[in-house]
């Protein structure tokens, strides 16, 4: 038995446990948020409409690998959310509710009749994450808000890429990450405040505001010198060497030397020590001015080299380099699968019957995360979620009235 495979076990608990979240977003951002909270234990509802959650269209060979990976471990309830009698099934399962996440436009809610002032009155210690593209005040508050938007607007694809070509967006869901993660962070701050005040708040979550903060500190940067910097491909713009060079088998090594000492070690591992004397490459600053003729001769040594002999021989001058790996090379690499980076859970439609995925992210010694359950069929747990709070009989009614829907 492969030893990173795992069964789910629905008994699992975390250190959320007992903890409610409505979550009514789509997409990346709202599902990687809620993701983390139901990771550590959380009840995470999801309130579908009939059409289900946007991921579940993104598919690959049939199979919505997407939403597979960032919706497991949740409930999914599926509503036809237009109708007043579903808006009243949202305020019952509030009322006990720790928290609700949405990703509507901004103005949305309220028309459904769900403003935070509605949903504070029911439950005053509810803490409501709003996730939008630009936020809920602002210009630009009613503009549609995809991460690629953002991923440009922030600064990010200004300097992505290199100087002769276009800005280069991400290849994947940068934005809508940083926002989950971030959100999921902020959550439990608001949640912790609500817990000894019993007061609940509003998070105002954008797309644009965590990315925007990684780029720091652009603007300060600008404001001193009135220079933008450049796109310099993998080379840095504070540090120098640090770039990506092929070996002579096409394969990829990543290399930073940041630090004076380690830009020492990797000149004499590559018989070079002269260059660490030359007025050139004397120091960073130096090396930042001069970069371009630096990487020439490291890559000339590296193109001259295999990239395992490359790896093995930087690894033992204590060098800090790395392979660039792809998802071929990560599927069989030791460290990934050493630190679990990746498990196999059941699932009948892949191939083979499993489904690898991402491992728990972040790691707690105390409260590791848990494989309670597959990401869930459409209104798979309507009966379970909603007999409880509705009882049997209004339950069936509303079924035959189309506003609790069978997936």
């Amino acid at each position: 038995m492969n030893p990173h495979r795992h069964q789910f076990d629905p008994a699992a608990t975390g250190a959320l446990q007992g903890l409610r979240v409505v979550d009514l977003s789509r997409l990346v951002a709202g599902n990687m948020l809620t993701k983390v909270l139901a990771d550590h234990g959380a009840e995470v509802v999801k309130l579908e409409p009939p059409e289900g959650d946007t991921l579940r269209a993104w598919r690959i060979k049939g199979i919505s690998t997407t939403w597979k990976t960032l919706s497991r471990n949740k409930l999914s309830v599926c509503l036809a959310l237009r109708d007043p009698a579903a808006i009243g099934i949202v305020k019952r399962l509030v009322a006990d509710a720790a928290m609700l996440v949405e990703s509507f436009r901004p103005g949305v809610l309220e028309l459904m009749g769900l403003s935070p002032e509605v949903l504070h009155a029911i439950n005053p210690a509810l803490v409501i994450v709003r996730v939008s593209g630009w936020g809920q005040t602002g210009p630009y508050r009613h503009k549609p808000g995809f991460g690629t938007l953002v991923e440009g607007y922030s600064g990010f694809a200004a300097v992505n890429g290199f100087a002769d070509r276009e800005p280069v967006l991400p290849p994947m869901y940068m934005a809508d990450g940083y926002a989950g993660l971030y959100g999921a962070a902020t959550a439990m701050i608001a949640l912790r405040h609500a817990e000894a005040t019993g007061q609940g708040q509003v998070i105002d979550l954008t797309l644009f505001d965590p990315i925007f903060t990684m780029m720091e500190p652009q603007l300060a940067n600008w404001k001193l010198n009135q220079t933008l910097k450049p796109r310099t491909g993998s080379r840095s713009t504070n540090a120098v060497p640090r770039n990506a060079y092929q070996t002579r088998d096409g394969g990829w090594v990543c290399l930073s030397a940041s630090t004076q000492g380690m830009t020492e070690k990797l000149l004499r591992s590559i018989d070079r020590a002269e260059l660490i004397t030359d007025p050139r490459f004397r120091t960073n600053v130096d090396r930042v001015q001069h970069g371009v003729e630096l990487d020439a001769i490291i890559a000339g040594y590296i193109a001259e080299r295999s990239l395992a002999e490359v790896l093995a021989h930087f690894d033992a001058a204590g060098v800090t380099i790395g392979p660039i790996m792809d998802a071929e090379m990560l599927e069989h690499d030791p460290y990934v699968i050493e630190r679990e980076a990746v498990v196999e859970v059941p699932d009948d439609e892949m191939p083979d019957g499993w489904l690898p995925m991402h491992g728990m992210v972040p790691r707690l010694s105390g409260t590791p995360g848990i494989l309670a359950r597959p990401a869930p069929r459409l209104g798979e747990h309507n009966h379970a979620v909603l007999a409880p709070l509705l009882g049997e009989a209004e339950l069936e009614r509303l079924r035959a009235a189309g506003v609790v829907r069978a997936a």
